[in-house]
């Protein structure tokens, strides 16, 4: 039986189970499988990100202190971070991949930087 690209239609030839004619095709048929997640999931990494280089921006020496209207002018979504880490006194820094924010009362939030941030 003939085998055939799942992407173009081209006849394989080569190994049995081989699905592309090449690499063109692989990643063209990956792509278009892919096209629909790949949008929200590019948008929230797109909003982490931006989360980051705010953080980053504004901590340039690892702690800092900045009022909330600070980070909303800067456009920080809040609902959008990679993780919380919660202390044994119950506080809860929130964090957009290794740069965190605690929310330390009066508008205020603490600025850190975790530095053993793989786990």
């Amino acid at each position: 039986m003939e085998k055939k690209c799942i992407e173009c239609g081209t006849k394989l030839i080569g190994r049995r189970d081989k699905k592309f004619c090449g690499d063109g095709c692989r990643a063209s048929y990956n792509n278009r499988m892919n096209r629909d997640a790949n949008k929200f999931v590019n948008r929230i990494n797109r909003i982490l990100r931006k989360n980051r280089r705010i953080l980053e921006e504004l901590n340039p020496d690892g702690k800092a202190t900045v009022h909330r209207d600070r980070l909303l002018e800067e456009g920080f979504k809040f609902s959008y971070y990679t993780n919380e880490y919660r202390t044994k006194a119950g506080k809860v820094y929130k964090f957009c991949y290794e740069q965190g924010y605690l929310d330390i009362g009066n508008k205020k939030y603490a600025l850190v930087v975790r530095k053993e941030y793989v786990e």
